[in-house]
């Protein structure tokens, strides 16, 4: 099977979809993700349409679909909290907008949490601002994502997730990304991965699979913590990713990965390096490489 694979990559000032593009390139990607400015706060650089006509140019010449590029909405953004409703529906819509310009037709975005309102307050409130963020005429598709459950986050179980899509009136808009790392935090048994996928089907229906983060997870299943690991490194483990990114139900799905940056000394801090390259030839090859970290660290260094 062809493979879509990629990573989250950086968009900068100075270079924006196109330098997002050739960082892509330069892990061997035909898929990526991005954020369109800081996902921590509202700044955000003008979008200069020069670079994007580049970016797209380069982006056909290597065979990059944008059916396989994808913004990731900020964090701030937080639709489940009706103290949050107008900043963050005014701010969906402005990133709806930069996504259009960029002619990017799918945005990951975490459903919220519900804070101290509780659930089916919280499940109502993302529906509602979905349904005010969303226009028949915007050609974009908004991608929920599995979460892992922790404090009073939503959309850990795809049961949550579908009452949220059941609320929307615009639902042809909705689809979701899976993240492994979520899901085994979350209480599901990715080891078993097509019974994963069954109960999705079940629930939501596997056509509303739009994209997949690969990530390992530092924690064990049913931790409800949300820690990214290194492809193999963690308590998923290379053969299950490896099983999930390569089955065939899911082989004209994206699949993106988020995990951590390596450390110059093997700490927790100082994360400088990004493991992409070297993530993704381990995948391509299906054979997990024990000297990642340390491959990493030798070529950056």
């Amino acid at each position: 099977m062809d493979l879509i694979i990629g990573s989250h990559v950086s968009f900068k000032k100075d270079d924006q979809l196109l330098g997002s593009v050739k960082e892509a390139l330069s892990y061997g990607s035909n898929a990526f993700m991005f954020y369109t400015g800081a996902p921590q706060n509202t700044a955000r650089s003008s979008l200069d349409s020069n670079l994007t006509k580049e970016a797209l140019k380069l982006m056909e010449e290597n065979n990059i679909s944008l059916d396989n590029v994808i913004v990731h909405a900020p964090y701030i953004v937080n639709l489940a909290n009706s103290a949050n409703t107008i900043f963050s529906v005014s701010f969906l819509k402005a990133e709806i907008k930069r996504c259009i310009e960029l002619n990017i037709k799918k945005m990951v975005l975490h459903p919220g949490s519900h804070v101290s309102l509780g659930v089916d307050v919280g499940l109502d409130n993302i529906a509602n601002a979905l349904n005010e963020s969303l226009k028949e005429t915007d050609d974009i598709i908004i991608c929920l994502e599995t979460m892992a459950g922790k404090g009073s986050e939503l959309g850990s179980s795809f049961e949550e997730l579908k009452i949220i899509l059941d609320k929307v009136i615009l639902k042809d808009k909705i689809m979701f990304c899976l993240d492994t790392c979520h899901l085994s935090d979350a209480g599901y048994d990715i080891s078993n991965f097509d019974k994963v996928l069954d109960t999705f089907d079940r629930v939501i229906g596997i056509e509303k699979i739009a994209c997949i983060h690969i990530n390992d997870s530092k924690n064990t299943i049913n931790s409800h913590k949300d820690r990214h690991e290194n492809i193999g490194y963690g308590n998923l483990g290379f053969d299950n990713l490896i099983k999930i990114i390569y089955n065939e139900r899911l082989k004209n799905v994206p699949k993106i990965l988020e995990t951590p940056y390596v450390s110059k000394d093997g700490s927790d801090t100082d994360r400088t390096y990004p493991p992409y390259k070297f993530e993704i030839d381990m995948i391509k090859s299906k054979e997990f490489n024990s000297n990642l970290l340390s491959d990493i660290r030798s070529y950056y260094q």
